[in-house]
């Protein structure tokens, strides 16, 4: 199959073209179509499908027809959690919809606002937005979405992570109930099924992929190491400079600044991402990484779910995840679009319960690579965190560690108590980084180790 299979109009075929792009991936392949007749539709597909193109494309194509003289209304809106989302989707926008007459802008709270209702101002087509400044903005009524034919709810499952639930509901409040509406997730639990079932009517259904399933192009690895020499690890990895470029995952910001600052001091380029960086900060660190001026991007999970690099082919769990599904996400930053991948995982002894979580959710054991300088020394942690019991921080918030012991039902905590730290409160709840204006404009290499 290819994008002229789809009965995409020339402008969009020309521009994919310019792009490069001449089949679609399957959320693609089998969205498109359906969005096109007007369809209603629940989107499941794992990270690095190319779900924003599948719904960015037939967006743009349906408003094309809907184009009018005068100050144009918005007519598509496209909710999305995080800064570095909404920067990737509007981008996406300007580089499908470079032929067409439409206008789009991309808001997002932690900047100031003027540039965005100035933008709004002039008149917009799509309007792709954070939950927390769409709401604000509206308020001050710089926003009416009275005219809204077309919604997209992008990454639904990080949205209610992060605690966007509730915010979600006020703006489709907002919304003409006659409207044609597109959910989108990377995974699929109960609680998104019942979210889905409030917004949409009669959708088709797409899953490209079993939910929470890891793609098979990635090669994926478990380290067994000490906590305390799990920098050693890594600066040892890196030691082969096949490794191009590698983003190295972290729980928390404390934890992502700690390993850049190792690794500066090994003669590393490395570079932190993270809600406590100013948003010129974080976008700076992805554009350099992009352009490997830096070697090393190390990020939490929520700063990392925008983010979108041609041809990465390494990542690293310098800390694993407590939440099983949020591995799937990870390594899903490499091996993109049937790309190869190379996933390392760094687990030490009080991590080995989320490891086993992990291979019981990928319904395979991740291999174990044994020959290294750093195996893991149970006895000798054990000692050693009772001689050095944690000490208890301030402030009262998990920072991302261990999950809760004894009862409660087993719930894990949510992503917004983890590492990252973002809360709403007069911006978008920590999602609003990149642009503020209006329009936008290997496998190889892989170092050996011996398996058991």
């Amino acid at each position: 199959m290819k994008f002229t299979d789809l009965g995409l109009i020339e402008p969009i075929l020309n521009a994919l073209q310019e792009e490069g792009y001449e089949q679609p991936t399957p959320i693609q392949g089998q969205s498109i179509p359906l969005i096109l007749e007007g369809r209603d539709l629940l989107g499941c597909a794992q990270t690095g499908t190319g779900k924003t193109a599948a719904f960015s494309i037939p967006t743009l194509q349906i408003l094309q027809g809907k184009v009018t003289k005068g100050k144009p209304k918005i007519k598509a809106l496209i909710l999305t959690p995080t800064r570095e989302l909404a920067i990737q989707i509007g981008e996406s926008l300007e580089a499908y919809g470079r032929f067409l007459p439409l206008r789009h802008t991309v808001i997002f709270g932690g900047v100031t606002q003027k540039r965005q209702t100035d933008a709004l101002a002039k008149g917009i087509d799509v309007l792709v937005a954070t939950p927390g400044r769409l709401l604000d903005l509206m308020g001050q009524g710089f926003i009416d979405l009275s005219a809204i034919e077309f919604f997209v709810l992008d990454e639904a499952d990080r949205m209610l992570d992060m605690g966007f639930v509730h915010d979600v509901k006020r703006v489709i409040k907002q919304l003409p109930s006659k409207r044609q509406s597109l959910f989108f997730s990377a995974t699929m639990p109960p609680s998104i099924v019942e979210l889905a079932g409030t917004i949409l009517t009669n959708p088709a259904k797409v899953e490209v992929a079993p939910v929470s399933s890891t793609a098979e192009t990635i090669q994926q690895s478990v380290f067994y190491v000490g906590k305390r020499d799990k920098r050693k690890l890594l600066v040892h990895l890196l030691a082969n400079e096949d490794i191009d470029r590698v983003l190295v995952f972290t729980r928390t910001k404390h934890g992502a600044n700690r390993v850049v600052k190792d690794l500066d001091k090994a003669g590393i380029t490395a570079e932190a991402i993270h809600g406590n960086k100013s948003q010129n900060a974080r976008q700076n660190a992805l554009n350099n990484f992009k352009c490997k001026i830096t070697r090393v991007l190390v990020a939490t999970d929520i700063a990392a779910r925008g983010i979108d690099v041609d041809e990465l082919t390494y990542v690293i769990n310098f800390e694993l995840p407590n939440i099983p599904e949020t591995y799937v996400h990870r390594i899903g930053r490499s091996g993109r679009a049937g790309a190869d991948g190379v996933a390392y995982s760094f687990c030490d002894l009080e991590e080995k319960p989320y490891m086993r979580d992990i291979n019981k959710l990928i319904k395979q054991q991740v291999p174990v690579v044994e020959d290294h300088p750093y195996p893991l020394d149970e006895e000798a942690e054990r000692q050693h965190a009772k001689e050095n019991p944690p000490q208890q921080r301030g402030g009262g918030r998990r920072q991302g560690g261990n999950r809760p012991k004894g009862g409660g039902g087993g719930q894990r905590p949510k992503a917004k108590g983890q590492g990252n730290g973002n809360s709403r409160g007069g911006n978008s709840g920590g999602a609003g980084n990149g642009r503020s204006g209006g329009g936008f404009k290997k496998k190889g290499g892989k170092p050996r180790f011996k398996r058991d």
